[in-house]
């Protein structure tokens, strides 16, 4: 029999947990938060890579009701964040509320009885509402290489890194030049016997001004929290001040254009080199990644940089799309994830039977970044348009963590068995103003083809302003946005006729 819940939320990162421990503080006990994996963690349990950290700074990627003291470092490594994410766990008494290895297989909108039918891989659910937190950077994504299926040696992906292979002395081909491959290279190039770096685009890189916060810092910041508080509203400010450059006159970054430039002619010295690592494209237009190893990692004698993609593989040889040939051991892909396509919409089927990934077929659009229409009583944590270049995603997440604590609010006030399904209207309404606040930012006009853009070349990715916007976006939810669904009159007179033939039998 499935256990029915008044909130299901899916996944345990960020999002996830982020949710729970909202949902504890408005008093909502009666609630499970479904993980497909053997522990909480999301996208800071799977990536796990060499080198693995944030390009955040810590006392900003974190939550603001759960400042941590502690950080041992200005911007964190993988380790200290997951159990930053089990300290939280812990604090806020989730263990209970943990479904681990129930991974959701279908999530279907009962109409009769306004709720959700949930199928999981550890057994069946019922929830009232659901919470679908299983984030942007969740599941792999591995091109479709001819001939992949030849390769002798060992392959695999950035987020499912195989510490039981020893890269020492190997060939190593590393494809893909974003923010985690920058992290990998430095780390393994030591150990590696080749490294063959496959670049299709370069990135703009930054110096990464990382280092050690003292004993004295961290005892300062326990002794008195202001202190964190005022770390957090500093970081927090320089990077709402950087929007406007991003989002309104994408020129201004001309003067961080050529501060990256001075970066790299720092460490490259070779003008070849320099030349197949420069970007063709607006500094910001693609993430700006920082990095104060990448660079002199790429300049090491037994490091390759081939300024094209990997193309098709022949047995151990891989073949680049300009006709380089390489010999590898080993295949590591940091090509990313499914962000515009993730697999949870196939999953998710609606009131009219058509699933999400249907509804989003010409493109992501959800009512202030959370609700779809056609998925009554659904709402998703860093949903579309709800992404950020240059600050703290934390900062989004608690913003849909309001609109989430109004949202069942709401549901109490109209009292019953009722439901809330986001307006196409006001839907396209929203996705429409976002849209066009998009057209001039530098994502939509840097002449970069990135991961921000779905296949019809839409940004169904970023926000186009300050997270202070978005926060006052989704401060409340308006009742005028949303159809209210009652259940079906007939369902609900069966139901009382059942309840007066058992009184008369009572009697």
């Amino acid at each position: 029999m499935a256990e029915h819940v008044r909130v299901a939320v899916i996944g345990s990162g960020f999002g996830g947990l982020g949710a729970a421990v909202r949902l504890r503080r408005e008093g909502i006990t009666d609630f499970v938060v479904l993980e497909r994996a053997d522990s909480v963690g999301g996208t800071w349990r799977d990536n796990s890579y060499p080198g693995c950290a944030c390009d955040v700074p810590s006392h900003l990627y974190s939550f603001s009701f759960a400042p941590n003291p502690d950080w041992p470092r200005t911007f964190s490594g993988q380790e200290h964040i997951r159990a930053y994410l089990e300290h939280v766990t812990d604090t806020f008494g989730l263990r209970p509320h943990l479904r681990l290895g129930a991974e959701v297989r279908r999530m279907t909108w009962d109409a009769q009885e306004l709720r959700w039918d949930i199928e999981t891989s550890a057994g069946r659910y019922s929830a009232d509402v659901v919470v679908s937190a299983t984030g942007p950077l969740s599941d792999p994504k591995v091109p479709e290489v001819p001939g992949l299926d030849s390769f002798p040696g060992k392959i695999f992906h950035s987020a499912r890194w195989d510490h039981d292979h020893d890269l020492t002395g190997q060939r190593v081909a590393m494809i893909g030049t974003g923010a985690s491959a920058i992290q990998i290279v430095p780390a393994i190039q030591p150990k590696a016997g080749r490294l063959t770096l496959f670049q299709r685009t370069p990135p703009w890189v930054m110096p990464r001004v990382d280092r050690a916060i003292s004993g004295a810092e961290r005892a300062l910041h326990r002794a008195l929290p202001l202190t964190t508080q005022l770390r957090r509203g500093l970081l927090w400010g320089i990077r709402e001040l950087q929007v406007q450059a991003f989002t309104k006159h994408p020129n201004q970054l001309g003067l961080v254009e050529k501060l990256a430039k001075q970066n790299m002619a720092r460490s490259i010295k070779d003008p070849d080199l320099r030349a197949k690592l420069t970007p063709d494209y607006r500094i910001g237009c693609k993430r700006i990644l920082l990095s104060s190893t990448y660079y002199p990692a790429l300049t090491q004698p037994n490091v390759d940089v081939v300024a094209s993609g990997l193309s098709e593989v022949r047995g151990s040889t891989l073949i680049a799309a300009d006709g380089t040939e390489t010999e590898a051991d080993v295949i590591v892909f940091g090509t990313g994830f499914h962000v515009t396509d993730m697999p949870i919409a196939e999953r998710v089927v609606g009131a009219d039977g058509r699933t999400l990934a249907e509804s989003w077929k010409d493109g992501m659009e959800a009512l202030r970044g959370a609700a779809a229409s056609g998925f009554p009583n659904w709402m998703t944590i860093i949903g579309p348009n709800t992404g950020l270049g240059n600050s703290s995603m934390i900062l989004m997440i608690e913003s849909q963590l309001n609109y989430m604590a109004d949202y069942l609010r709401q549901l109490d006030v109209l009292g019953g068995r009722a439901a809330l399904d986001a307006r196409p209207s006001a839907v396209h309404a929203w996705n429409r103003r976002v849209q066009d606040r998009m057209k001039r930012t530098v994502w939509n006009t840097g002449g970069c083809t990135s991961w921000y853009l779905d296949a019809s070349g839409r940004n169904t990715t970023i926000w186009p302003g300050t997270t202070g916007e978005f926060r006052r976006a989704t401060r409340r939810v308006d009742l005028a946005e949303y159809e209210v669904l009652r259940a079906p009159a007939a369902n609900s007179e069966g139901e009382k006729a059942k309840k007066d033939d058992k009184d008369e039998v009572t009697a």
